[in-house]
């Protein structure tokens, strides 16, 4: 089955691959199809990941998954929440989005700079589908002081696991995907595709 992706985001597309690929769903990420990106004006994630799917399964003619995800920080109140993929502007990079959130923390204690990862992934039949599927995922940890690892995208090299002493950037992609956000968001969308398929 052929499934529009909704991101241009070379990380979540081929996070989104690798875990899908058992159920034999073919994925076509937008910018294939000549899809432009849509403009995220939800208040959050579950508003963003339905006006993305939705406008790819219009597009394309396909059936559409989209996913929403981000950093919140609760010293921050929650930010960069949706805004993590351009909080240090808009042409902002994983780069300066990292640098920007260590400024925002200063020195606070690392007990206190808890953040989680969030991910909400959207399933929609097409463009009217009145129940699409929405799974969510959350990943616990805290922002360390400074970037460690090679490893995945976005603001990974800061998240730190105390559980597995590590940066999210330190793991291999087999035990992150197993145990992140979007791991566990991906999960569930699986086991409900192969209730629908």
């Amino acid at each position: 089955m052929d499934v529009v992706l909704a991101s241009s985001n070379a990380g979540k597309i081929k996070e989104l691959q690798d875990m899908l690929a058992d159920l034999g769903v073919v994925i076509i990420p937008q910018q294939k199809l000549s899809i432009p990106d849509i403009e995220e004006t939800g208040l959050c994630f579950v508003e963003n990941a339905i006006l993305k799917a939705r406008n790819a399964a219009l597009l394309s003619g396909k059936p559409a998954i989209a996913d929403d995800s981000g950093l919140e920080v609760d010293l921050l109140d929650g930010r960069p929440g949706i805004y993590s993929a351009r909080y240090g502007g808009e042409d902002a990079t994983d780069s300066s989005n990292n640098q920007k959130l260590l400024e925002e923390l200063g020195d606070s204690p690392l007990e206190k700079r808890s953040a989680r990862y969030q991910c909400i992934i959207v399933y929609m039949r097409h463009a009217n589908d009145p129940t699409p599927i929405i799974c969510q995922g959350s990943w616990e940890g805290h922002i360390a002081f400074e970037p460690r690892g090679s490893e995945g995208f976005g603001y990974d090299p800061l998240f730190y696991l105390a559980d597995h002493n590590c940066h999210a950037a330190e793991m291999n992609k087999v035990e992150k995907n197993r145990i992140s956000h979007r791991g566990k968001a991906t999960a569930q969308l699986l086991e409900q595709l192969r209730q629908r398929i």
